[in-house]
């Protein structure tokens, strides 16, 4: 694991309590539902950087989708079991995923890639057009801001973030096998954040 990973790592380890309280107010119910509109009742939805499992997990559960979360900080996923025992958690890297091809009908990811280091950010979306099946649905963000990597406080503890500029992702989305549907720049809870709904173009 690089230097760039053991921060976020440890990072998530040491507030998963506080971010189990507070990152919920991050999502809205309106973007979770434009995600869903796109789902067919049972369909498999990987989730990378799963967190606490909540909103998103909790919400697609409920509304009878079959989910499957990934982190890799521990106690992230021991909140995400309690929170959403109906799911299923796996303590795993999302630039390390191992699924076969075809596993899943959709993809989500918020506040997660961001920590990844940028220049993984192309494998990263060739892996999730690899594991979805054909039509598949993916639901990401990314910064709105401009191309940045560097350590900052998050929390209360040291964390790490990368990212590129909007133009910048959807253009890697694009190139990694993805129809763009819907991409937009939103503030929520204080953080402009860059969304991006895309179908798998196989």
């Amino acid at each position: 694991m690089n230097k760039q990973s053991k921060v976020v790592q440890e990072g998530y380890n040491k507030l998963a309590k506080k971010y189990n309280k507070e990152r919920h107010r991050y999502v809205n119910d309106a973007l979770l539902k434009r995600f869903a509109k796109h789902l067919k009742k049972g369909s498999k939805v990987l989730d990378l950087g799963c967190g606490a499992g909540i909103p998103i997990d909790r919400f697609l559960v409920k509304n009878g989708y079959k989910v499957t979360g990934i982190d890799f900080a521990r106690n992230m996923l021991k909140a995400a079991k309690k929170n959403v025992p109906r799911a299923k958690y796996i303590q795993m890297d999302m630039t390390k995923m191992k699924f076969k091809p075809d596993s899943f009908d959709a993809a989500v990811s918020f506040y997660a890639i961001i920590h990844v280091p940028k220049e993984k950010h192309t494998k990263l979306y060739k892996d999730l057009h690899k594991i979805l099946k054909s039509d598949g649905i993916i639901f990401v963000n990314a910064s709105g801001h401009k191309k940045w990597e560097g350590y900052g406080n998050f929390m209360g503890t040291r964390m790490f973030w990368s990212h590129y500029a909007p133009a910048k992702t959807l253009g890697i989305i694009r190139k990694s096998g993805f129809k763009i549907l819907w991409r937009k720049v939103l503030k929520l809870g204080g953080e402009k954040q860059f969304w991006v709904l895309a179908r798998n173009m196989k």
